[in-house]
């Protein structure tokens, strides 16, 4: 029997940091188990350490140690209350996450914590979000979100890190700004991946840890996927009531909050039931008759591979002589080609030593086929993509040629987006990446939206270095938000802030632009590493008083908004960012007190240009002048005429 035991078995760095916070403590109280192992808590107790269950049951002036899942603000407030000698075993790890999500919730952020909600730690989390933050564990949970523009997305530090990256990848599809942080325990990561890959290597799989332990039960998972005989235990006694053989690779893998004595009871159980195994069946070989000794002696096997001398070829069949006392079989289908003829020496493997009539039937496909599936565990390793072709539509995916070997591929992972028909996959190459291999059952699993993710991240990644700041690139209007617009720019969608959008005041961009819209705009700022980009439309329209003396020139009639009334005058907008001034003596025909008896914000007005002067930004105007016009070309000709005859002579001008 052979025992591979996890390097990163046992307690992470946070946790023996509690346990010994806590011994150093005792006497003392914790809110809640200080670890999730019934063992040392237990233990602790012992030593004067008790846990209590809530705030109330925790007397003023007590000594108090915060276990290593954390608590929120409100509960460290009313600890601080009691006058308490609070002694902070947080982990580090939890304790970042804590002032992560403070920082943003003070910032008006939302935060959204992929985790299990009434796990501790992620209770903890949520102590210190204002308003209460959001969980997520499964994509029912995201679609169950209120709808929000920017998020913080942080995770529980023993999360999975397939579903943490699968769920951000849902979040991203609703959500505009999402800010992630990663912050998965690198302990967690490293103890996970480790037990996957023990897993996939023994024939039993033991897992050590609390039943209330969550990355216990999530190691057990993971090992489970891959090991379909492994156990969870608590302690070295459980292991009496698993089977296990001298033959077996048994791997150990335990939880963070398992501590270093209970490992090793087990792996000196382990011990001696690997002597006791032994001796069992080295005493039941002992009796084996003599005809199953005879059967032993067989100097050919099933799976073995032999050279051999072709001495027959028939329609059907290729006879081989492998120096056993009868000739092999191969049938010209299981031949890797046909091209062979009598004396050739060619590699057989054996698929029975006696079909019933005493013939060998040997094979070569199953050689190729062997080869094929090390050559494709050997990439899926190196992190290979493979090619292959579509071959059958069948239930939940596609059945894949890779090799010639037998590849399944989810509908999930068939594309980027939902595949209605799976069948227009069959006869199409495809590029692919394996991601999971089940040797036991020769069972492969691919993906090609693995693929096409990688693909477009590089294809992203290349597109971001052509980015230049302060050049002037197309791009088309994709959606609105209060405080911009969304410009897709070539694949990648930049912000055009709303102070960015016009020279002028502007509420909201509907003012300015339109989904669909095709404008161009300015790069201001690149930042590839969180994929933001900003953008600017006003700067690739003109400023509005460099040319106002071409547009207005002095004498011309315009219309335009009153914005602004003054005790001096209004202000009216002839454009965004241009407004020119009616003094008040120009706002009537006739002298008035104030302005307001003339106009009021908000009327449309008719304004004759006096002045322009774009260096200091003064456009005069005047509504009198137009008034003065308009009754001008009001009066019919013969009572100018008229008006011109009652005009005294004194005042009549010379000829």
């Amino acid at each position: 029997m052979e025992v591979l035991l996890a390097k990163n078995a046992g307690f992470c760095f946070g946790v023996r940091r509690a346990v010994d916070t806590a011994s150093a403590a005792a006497p003392a109280l914790t809110l809640g188990p200080i670890i999730h192992n019934p063992q040392m808590v237990e233990s602790l107790r012992r030593e004067g350490v008790v846990s209590v269950d809530s705030l109330e049951e925790i007397p003023p002036e007590s000594r108090v140690v915060i276990r290593s899942h954390g608590i929120g603000r409100s509960e460290l407030e009313a600890l601080n209350a009691k006058n308490c000698d609070v002694r902070d075993a947080t982990c580090p790890f939890v304790s970042r996450i804590h002032e992560m999500v403070r920082v943003a919730s003070e910032a008006g952020v939302p935060v959204i914590v992929v985790g299990e909600r009434e796990h501790p730690e992620v209770v903890g989390i949520l102590g210190w979000t204002n308003p209460p933050g959001h969980t997520v564990m499964c994509p029912e949970d995201v679609n169950a979100l209120p709808p929000m523009e920017r998020a913080l997305v942080v995770s529980q530090t023993t999360m999975v890190r397939e579903r943490f990256e699968s769920l951000c990848a849902l979040l991203r599809e609703r959500i505009a700004a999402l800010d992630v942080r990663a912050t998965i325990c690198p302990a967690t990561r490293d103890r996970q991946t480790e037990a996957e890959d023990i897993a996939k290597r023994a024939d039993a799989m033991i897992v050590i840890g609390g039943r209330q332990s969550s990355n216990s039960e999530k190691l057990y998972q993971i090992a489970k996927e891959h090991c379909p005989r492994t156990y969870f235990i608590e302690t070295a006694e459980e292991l009496d009531s698993i089977q296990l053989s001298a033959i077996d690779t048994v791997g150990i893998t335990a939880g963070a909050s398992t501590p270093d004595c209970i490992i090793k009871e087990v792996v000196s159980r382990m011990n001696d039931i690997e002597k006791k195994v032994t001796n069992e069946e080295t005493q039941e070989q002992a009796v084996m008759s003599m005809e199953d000794v005879e059967k032993t002696l067989v100097q050919l096997r099933p799976g073995q591979i032999v050279t051999g001398t072709v001495v027959q070829i028939t329609d059907d069949e290729v006879c081989v002589n492998v120096g056993y006392k009868a000739d092999g079989l191969v049938k010209k289908s299981d031949l890797s080609s046909t091209d062979v003829k009598v004396g050739d020496e060619i590699e057989v493997e054996v698929v029975k030593v006696n079909d019933g009539e005493g013939n060998v039937l040997l094979s070569q496909k199953n050689i190729i086929n062997r080869k094929a599936w090390e050559e494709i565990v050997a990439k899926q390793e190196a992190g290979e993509f493979v090619e292959g072709v579509g071959k059958e539509a069948v239930k939940g995916g596609l059945l894949a040629d890779v090799m010639g070997v037998r590849t399944f591929i989810p509908a999930s992972q068939l594309d980027l987006r939902y595949v209605e028909k799976i069948e227009v996959f069959v006869g199409q190459p495809m590029t692919l990446k394996i991601i999971e291999i089940d040797k036991t059952k020769k069972r492969i699993v691919a993906s090609r939206k693995a693929v096409l993710l990688a693909q477009e991240a590089e294809r992203k990644k290349e597109l971001w270095k052509t980015f230049e700041v302060g050049s002037i690139v197309k791009g088309v209007v994709r959606r609105l938000a209060d405080f911009g617009a969304f410009v897709d720019i070539g694949g990648v969608d930049g912000l055009v802030h709303v102070t960015d959008l016009s020279w002028g005041r502007v509420k909201h961009p509907s003012e300015v632009v339109s989904p669909g819209q095709e404008i161009d705009v300015k790069i201001l700022n690149v930042d590839p590493e969180r994929e933001r980009i900003s953008l600017s439309y006003k700067q690739t329209q003109p400023r509005p008083w460099t040319v106002a003396d071409q547009k207005y020139p002095v004498g011309s009639v315009v219309e335009g908004k009153v914005v602004r009334i003054t005790t001096f005058g209004a202000f009216v907008e002839l454009e965004p960012g241009l407004d020119g001034l009616v003094h008040i003596s120009q706002c009537a025909l006739t002298r008035i007190a104030k302005v307001e008896d003339a106009v009021n914000v908000g009327d449309i007005v008719r304004v004759k240009v006096l002045d322009v002067n774009t260096e200091a930004k003064r456009i005069s105007l005047s509504i009198r002048e137009v008034l003065e016009d308009e009754a001008l070309d009001s009066v019919p000709a013969e009572d100018e005429f008229a008006m011109e005859e009652d005009i005294p002579a004194e005042e009549t001008p010379a000829e």
